[in-house]
């Protein structure tokens, strides 16, 4: 059992490093920020023509959009034609902020689809930057669904050089202010929210931290086997997990009906695990 779990490790690891690889020779592509489509001279919005509700997507601390190349293209070919990525600088200094410039966002998405609600896919920072949008700035009403891969929901403890002295990397510690104000009772929030978590992420420590429990929330968690950190956002498991879960709520919504919030574990298939 130990020789199995050494083993899987060491395939994490490597998995990792050519993510890791991939990362930085797209990470210029991704430096521009992407551009909505301009609206029309009208003003009026430009018809969506089906494939579900516009998605959103979020990217990690130090990152940008070239991280979800892959899971962009999962999308369109399951029939999600309208995908933007918002992209905060490395520099913000305060989460509420990038919270504020993606509620902006999604309210252009809107203005130009046509369309009342979104869907949101954050990675890492990302996850608790569109949390804290749904819960404290009333993204409730505008996302339908939000998926969260890798999110430090409770505050992650990883040991990195002179991390701390960033103030972003300070809001993910256990105990900050933000993760108190998420932490606090939010009651009849609509958003649905599905967490992925991985029992190989190195950067949630302890792992279980990006499971999201609160009370108030309808949340599902899925555990994810043998994937790490870096690989939540382009491996094709997940890519398959966060497709269901975006196209999985009007079921599970007539299944809860007349429930209140929650925690339930599993994966979008029902299992213990994916990966």
């Amino acid at each position: 059992m130990e020789f199995a779990k050494v083993t899987a490790l060491l395939r994490a690891t490597t998995l990792e490093a050519a993510v890791l690889t991939g990362r930085l020779v797209l990470y210029p592509s991704g430096i521009v920020p992407e551009r909505l489509a301009p609206a029309r001279p009208d003003d009026e919005p430009v018809p969506l023509g089906g494939g579900g509700r516009p998605v959103v997507l979020l990217h990690g601390f130090v990152d940008n959009r070239s991280v979800f190349l892959l899971l962009r293209r999962a999308l369109a070919r399951h029939g999600r034609h309208h995908v933007v990525s918002l992209d905060y600088p490395p520099l913000t200094g305060d989460l509420r902020t990038a919270a504020e410039a993606l509620g902006r966002r999604i309210e252009a998405v809107l203005a130009r689809t046509g369309r009342t609600e979104v869907d949101l896919v954050g990675h890492s920072l990302g996850g608790l930057v569109a949390r804290y949008y749904v819960q404290c700035l009333g993204g409730d009403a505008r996302v339908r669904t939000l998926v969260t891969l890798g999110t430090p929901h409770a505050g992650t403890s990883v040991a990195a050089p002179l991390a701390d002295a960033h103030p972003l990397v300070r809001q993910m510690r256990p105990g900050s202010e933000v993760l108190r104000e998420l932490a606090a009772p939010a009651p009849g929030c609509r958003t649905r929210f599905v967490s992925f978590w991985s029992d190989l992420d190195r950067i949630m420590v302890p792992v279980e931290t990006a499971r999201l429990d609160h009370p108030d929330l309808r949340v599902h968690n899925v555990r994810v086997s043998g994937i790490g950190h870096l690989a939540l956002p382009v491996h094709p498991t997940v890519a398959t997990g966060i497709l269901t879960a975006l196209d999985g709520d009007a079921a599970e919504d007539r299944g809860a009906e007349g429930a209140g919030g929650g925690t339930h574990e599993g994966t979008a298939e029902g299992s213990s695990s994916v990966a």
